[in-house]
This record gives C-alpha cells, structure tokens and sequence, in this order.
C-alpha cells in the first residue's frame, strides 16, 4: 500500500465512496452514490464559509437538450412572464454542433454525446432532489416591444440564487441524504495497493487523515489559481490574469493522479477566460461579487485598448458563444488592459447585476474626448476609432439584441452584428483585464468517469469530474456546458462509485 506521502497507517477509517471537492460536480457525484445507499464522505479544501468551488461563484447558467418552453415548465419554477415567452427548441444536435464549433472540432465526440444527451435529465433528476431552476430572463432575454421575451444563444436554465443557490441547495440535499460532508480537508494524495486506489490522504483541522475507500472520485478543479502553472501550460503572461472563482484549485489532485499513472486529457493550453473588472481593488475570488465582476455587454458596444483601437469583433456571436474566449485577447493588449466605450442609448442595455453595482471600475464623460483622458487614452485616437467605426455600420438593418440581426460595422476588425454608433453622450467606459474561470487541460476518462491510464486502461477504484475531467473544451466553450458536464459525469461517477 503506497501513496506519495509515504505509507498509509493500518486501521485508517473506511467508507465506500470518498468525492474529493465540494463544487457543483462533486455534490452530484456524491448524491449520486448516497442514493444507492453507498456511504460518502465529501472532502472539501475550503473552510464551511469559503467552500462551493468555483461553482459558488458561477450564475448557475446551465445548458442543457430540450424541445421549448413547453418540454421546460413542468420542472423550472414559476413565472408570471411564461405565458409571453418563447423559447426556442435546443436540440442534442444543435448543441453538439456549437461544442465542435467553439472548440474547432477538438471536443471529444464520446463525451460530447453524453453531454448533450443526459444534461437535461441529468437536471431533472437534480431538481427530484431538491434543487431549483429557472429561466434566465435576466441573462437570457430582452423584452421586446409589445412585452414579450424571446431566448436565445442556446442557454436558457440556470439555478435559483445562482451559484450561491446552487450551492445552497447542494449542502441541504446532501444533509437530507446522510452524506459526511468534511471542510478544511486538502487532498494530497491517493493511496494504491496492487494497481487499485483503495483511499485518500488529507490534510485536515486535526492533522493528517487518511480514509480507505472502494471508489474514490476526483472534483477537486483545474489548476488555475496557481500562477506558476498558469505560466507553464497556458503561456508568459497567464500569471497576470485574475482568479474569478476559489483560489483553492491549484492542480494537487491532478497532480496527484498523474503521479499514480493517469493519463492526461484535454487541452492544457486554453482555458475559459473572460472580460473582468479591471480596477476593483478585490476582484478576485471575490465572494460578495461573485459572477458580478464580469463584463458580458460587450456585444453591444466596441472594446478598445489602451492605445485607443479596436481589436477583436465584438458582434462575432451570441455573447454565449465568444465570452469565455475574450478574456485570453485583453491578456494580450498594452497593460492587460482593454475598456468597454458604450453611449447614453447603449447604457440602459448593459445588465443590471455587472454594470450598476457600486465601487466598480465605471468612467463616464460628457464627451468623447474627455472620456479618453480619464482613462488614459489619446483623445484623438479614441474619437478617430469612434467616428471610423460609426461611419461603417450599415443603418439599413434594424438594430436587435435577441436575434444575430446581421447589423454590422465594416471597419477593421469588422463588427458582424449589432453595431450601433457611439454618438450620444454621456459615454462610458469599464475596463476590464482577463478573468481566469478554469483550465481546459486535465484527466483522461471514460464516459463514465472512469479514470485512464497511458495504456486506455481503467485504474480501478478512480474516477473523474467537474473541471478536472479533460477532454470537452478546448480554446473556447459554450456558455453555460460546464455546470452541465459536472452534473453529468458526476452523477454517471456516483452511479458507478
């Protein structure tokens, strides 16, 4: 019996099933094997108030199969608005279809099966537990002219209370099902006899503790709060982002499992990264906030650096389809650093939950150019980008936010869709940097969570979840599949387990 701690103590505590990390992935793992009467213990490295994973810090967007509103309501809760909603169909196809594309076809096809095909009754099963969702209006929709709301980009269901709720309901299910949930408990290594994990070893409150078990599932997220590894696999620079989510997914249990002879899976050279406030003083792992630090109305402006130029098609797709892509070019501009410029008819667009709070990074100006000096960029360098990209947008198309309306800017780079001029003042500028959600690169598994070796081999009694499964994205993600794959291959792992 070995690990990479040294040996094991005999007569260590015994349990079935052991889930390492206590995010989103990892309760549905646990809840799927306390439903089969198997005993749990839950291992989470965070302290009870600062637990969740980066699941605590998410919206709770999560996207799932389905034929519209009517294949929803029976499950989501209630809403005065659903008698003037419409939602449109989102099939299996369609949304293996926008996982090949975002991921240039580097998405593996077997998960992506599995994904697509189980993720809503994967939700259905989650909400026979306990947990609440909703339709997304906030997030989702714009209510149209005659009070109607129609959604759109694929993602439309999202947890009541997001990320805090999801997490919240998580916590009671997994009391109501008897499962020991255990904080302040960092893994650190699996320990191995004959081939087969049989336990875990933690560091917890009271010392070092080891538990032997007949399964041991991995949750326990990427590596990216860890600086040194973000530089190593992802590139120089990738020190600089800032942590969205917990800052305890620092790659041990990866690191853990490729020591035992886990194969690695995915793409350890992208991740999710978005558009994040650039000058909050604690904006990162930011509790209170959460999910609100993100800067996601940026289809409806333009992005410029701190040189005062556009660089990339804000309108290329729904923002669903180019958010968690976005973060990786600010990283690349002067500085880290890019600004959101929108006008006073653009301003009341902005979503309410990232664009109103108080003490964020916020200008605003009477003009264009005194705008540019109090964020540091050339006054005529700014009004020149601004009056180019005005002249260029085609007017005779009408302006809509719920559809790709076509409405585009033929200036370099081109803005495909929603281009509308910045023109009436006042003006206002965000600047956002490049907020690191997760790594893309980790552990290779079957569809069931199984756990590979170098050779395709189960290592028995291992299993795999959450961000810590590699193989589904790659450079870019579909908003909203994340939370979808923990909760699929980690209800397949529970079941198994």
């Amino acid at each position: 019996m070995s690990n990479g701690n040294g040996s094991a103590p005999q007569g260590m505590e015994a349990v079935d099933v052991v889930v390492v990390g206590g995010g989103n992935a990892g309760f549905t793992a646990a809840h799927a094997a306390a439903v089969r009467g198997r005993k749990v213990v839950l291992l989470e490295k965070g302290s009870e108030d600062l637990a969740g994973g980066n699941s605590f810090y998410t919206a709770g967007a999560t996207r799932i199969a389905h034929s519209g509103l009517s294949d929803l309501v029976d499950w989501v809760e209630p809403d005065e608005r659903h008698g003037r909603t419409e939602v449109p169909p989102y099939s299996a196809e369609e949304y293996a279809a926008d996982l090949a594309k975002v991921t240039e076809g580097r998405n593996d096809p077997e998960l992506t099966k599995v994904l697509v095909e189980e993720s809503q009754p994967t939700l259905r099963w989650l909400n026979s537990l306990g947990l609440k969702y909703r339709l997304m209006y906030e997030r989702q929709a714009f209510e149209r002219p005659d009070g109607s709301y129609l959604f759109w980009g694929g993602l439309h269901v999202g947890n009541v209370g997001g990320g805090e709720g999801l997490m919240e309901d998580h916590t009671r299910v997994a009391a109501e099902l008897g499962i020991d949930v255990r904080y302040s408990h960092a893994a650190k290594g699996l320990i191995v006899e004959d081939g087969r994990v049989v336990g875990i070893v933690t560091d917890s409150p009271s010392g070092e503790l080891s538990l032997r078990a007949e399964s041991v599932i991995l949750t326990a997220g990427g590596f990216e709060s860890d600086p040194q590894l973000r530089r190593e696999h992802l590139g120089e620079g990738w020190e600089n982002a800032k942590v969205r989510g917990t800052p305890n997914n620092t790659g041990d249990m990866i690191a853990a499992a490729l020591k035992i002879g886990a194969a690695r899976g995915g793409d350890w050279g992208t991740c999710h990264s978005v558009q994040w406030d650039a000058f909050t003083a604690t904006n990162e792992s930011n509790r209170e906030l959460t999910n609100r630090l993100t800067r996601q109305s940026y289809p409806f402006g333009i992005i410029v650096n701190t040189n005062g130029e556009r660089f990339l098609d804000e309108g290329a797709d729904f923002r669903n389809y180019t958010y968690a892509k976005y973060g990786k070019e600010i990283l690349k501009q002067p500085g880290s650093v890019a600004y959101q410029i929108f006008d006073a008819t653009l301003r009341p667009m902005l979503r309410t939950e990232e664009y109103d709070m108080p003490g964020i990074s916020e200008e605003v100006a009477g003009t264009l150019e005194e705008l540019a000096a109090k964020i540091g960029v050339d006054p005529e360098k700014l009004s020149k980008t601004v009056t180019d990209f005005n002249n260029s947008i085609d007017r005779s198309i009408a302006f809509d936010p719920n559809i790709k309306d076509g409405r585009s800017a033929a200036t370099q780079p081109v803005k495909s869709n929603w281009a509308a001029p910045i023109e009436t003042g006042p003006f206002y500028a965000y600047g956002v940097t490049c907020g690191i959600t997760f790594t893309f690169g980790g552990i290779k598994s079957d569809t069931h969570g199984r756990v590979l070796d170098g050779q395709g081999k189960h290592i028995q009694g291992l299993y795999v979840a959450g961000e810590m499964l590699g193989g589904l994205f790659s450079a870019n993600y579909p908003g909203g599949s994340g939370l979808a794959a923990g909760c699929v291959f980690g209800r397949r792992a529970g079941t198994l387990a």
